[in-house]
């Protein structure tokens, strides 16, 4: 080590003659770096590259691993966090909501790449009760969840904080190791004579600088993206007038309809695939049945066939989230109460099947979209679907903050969407074709429904899973294609009255898939200990 210090003093090359003097240089220098050495130092090339790599690398992948931070706003869990980087220099930030779709909050505009992300969950069990929601307690409660948001994350960033500076410091580890090996390397081409501890100290001054420098630019860089997020987060909520706009919180669920309802152990609500439009009217209909058009062979009748056990239809064609299930439907001249408040007067329900969607993100119109056009798959029908999906992931939300909240608590199955047409149908087949003077549909378009279909049951899955519920997924035949069991078509073709609804042997599928569904829910509750049983 003495001769390291009498070379540095001497500015000698290597094997320079010690200093006998009894100066060392160690001893008389400062602790702290220079400033002259820093300036020098942060025009190293190792230094430049190292600071780029934490601006343009280092930030994004904290940015990335940082987990959210999780509050509960109005019984609504959120988690709060940042959206994956993207390279602009502003940014929306972004709300994902419980099935996982995701859209833009267009009044908060945050510079740089910090851009708040609210993810919604499931409602809490004890969430707060409606009257907090009365006109006069919204601004508070509005300011409270603002708070809440901010204040979450401030928490996320400093986590940030804290793994950036250990991301500065692996990176200047790595870098030193680089430097270290080339003055290693570049000592070997000279045949210098000092030894590998020796020559592997020389560089340590200028990496220690280097750790410094990555440590405080990158700390001034996360500050300025922290005040920039800040300060947008800030000013854009303050243009947010809705709760529910904010967080999706929303704690209003139908209130019980009707007359109480007992012996039925089972439900199904929904539309008009569970309603089997096109069956065979009940033969003593009452006004609702007649005006759902629920029929005999519906997968309510057939569930109760599979189960033994009376099996409730409340399903009702052309019903959606809000006007059907969450709120009264009106069918021409008659008006169909609430699913949800009917639902709510049943006595001893052991479980309910829900079957939704096509309807709320008007799926008939996107198939005579795509029949009638040579492409379906421009940006405005991209865009109106993806809208339509955001809004019915919303509403979603809000069914299953209901169906959680049902009394008696029964279990609930999700049942998701089934395909039209397989992924590769014979073009021959004439429900390809469509009407005389249509273009009707080819490889492409059938593509394209199938990835939008897969989008409305990711969003059904994803939601059911976070409430817990169980989802099934039955096998219906889709047209253009043969089952092999010699049972006939699954859905009604073209030529039919009610094209695309399930046939009484697809509604049968129907039932057979949310039975199974059923099964399993009847085995997990028969694994779970009694309260007598060690659990």
């Amino acid at each position: 080590m003495y001769g390291v210090g009498a070379c540095v003093r001497s500015n000698g090359g290597l094997g320079s003659k010690p200093d006998t003097t009894g100066y060392h240089p160690i001893m008389h220098r400062s602790s702290r770096p220079e400033r002259h050495s820093l300036v020098r130092e942060l025009r190293s090339l190792p230094t430049i590259l190292l600071l780029l790599g934490l601006l343009l690398g280092g930030i994004p992948l904290v940015v990335f691993l940082t987990p959210d931070q999780h509050v509960t706003i109005l019984g609504q869990r959120v988690a709060v966090g940042a959206r994956d980087p993207e390279p602009t220099l502003s940014g929306p930030a972004q709300l994902v909501q419980i099935g996982n779709t995701a859209f833009d909050l267009r009044d908060v505009q945050v510079i740089g790449p910090l851009r708040p992300r609210i993810s919604i969950g499931p409602i809490a069990p004890e969430a707060v009760p409606d009257r907090a929601l009365a006109p006069s307690a919204l601004p508070a409660i509005e300011a409270t969840a603002r708070d809440t948001l901010v204040q979450a994350f401030v928490r996320w960033y400093s986590w940030g904080g804290v793994g950036l500076v250990l991301v500065a410091l692996a990176g200047s580890g790595l870098v030193g190791c680089l430097r270290i090996l080339m003055a290693l390397r570049g000592a070997s081409r000279a045949a210098a004579g000092d030894s590998v501890p020796e020559l592997a100290v020389r560089p340590s001054g200028a990496i220690a600088r280097m750790t410094l420098l990555a440590v405080i630019v990158s700390g001034l860089a996360w500050a300025a993206c922290g005040a920039a997020a800040y300060r947008g987060t800030v000013e854009g909520l303050r243009k947010v007038d809705s709760l529910s706009d904010l967080v999706g919180a929303s704690t209003v669920t139908p209130s019980p309809v009707g007359p109480v309802i007992t012996g039925h152990s089972g439900a199904v609500i929904g539309d008009s695939r569970v309603a089997r439009l096109g069956g065979p009217p009940l033969p003593e209909p009452a006004p609702d049945d007649a005006t759902c058009r629920r029929s005999t062979d519906s997968a309510a009748a057939e569930l109760a066939l599979l189960r033994t056990t009376p099996v409730l239809n409340l399903a009702c064609a052309g019903a959606g989230i809000q006007n059907g299930l969450r709120g009264a439907q009106q069918v021409d001249d008659d008006k169909v109460p609430s699913q949800i408040g009917r639902l709510k007067q049943v006595v001893g329900l052991d479980w309910v099947v829900v079957a939704i969607g096509p309807n709320d993100l008007a799926w008939s119109d996107l198939l005579m979209y795509c029949y009638g056009l040579s492409t379906c798959d421009d940006r405005l029908a991209g865009g109106e679907f993806q809208g339509r999906l955001a809004a019915f992931d919303r509403d979603y939300a809000g069914l299953l903050a209901d169906l959680a909240t049902l009394p008696g608590s029964p279990d609930v199955v999700v049942m998701t969407s089934y395909d039209v047409f397989p992924p590769d149908p014979d073009p021959s087949c004439p429900d390809l074709h469509g009407p005389p003077h249509a273009a009707g549909l080819d490889q492409h378009k059938v593509d394209l429904l199938r990835q939008r279909n897969a989008a409305l049951n990711d969003v059904l899955a994803t939601g059911a899973a976070a409430y817990g519920f169980t989802v099934a997924r039955p096998a219906v035949t889709p047209l253009c294609s043969s089952s092999g069991d010699g049972m006939g078509p699954d859905l009604q073709g073209l030529r039919d009255q009610h094209p695309f609804h399930p046939t009484a042997t697809g509604s049968l599928r129907l039932a057979a898939g949310v039975a199974q569904a059923l099964a399993r829910v009847d085995g997990k509750a028969e694994a779970r200990p009694g309260p007598h049983e060690p659990g």
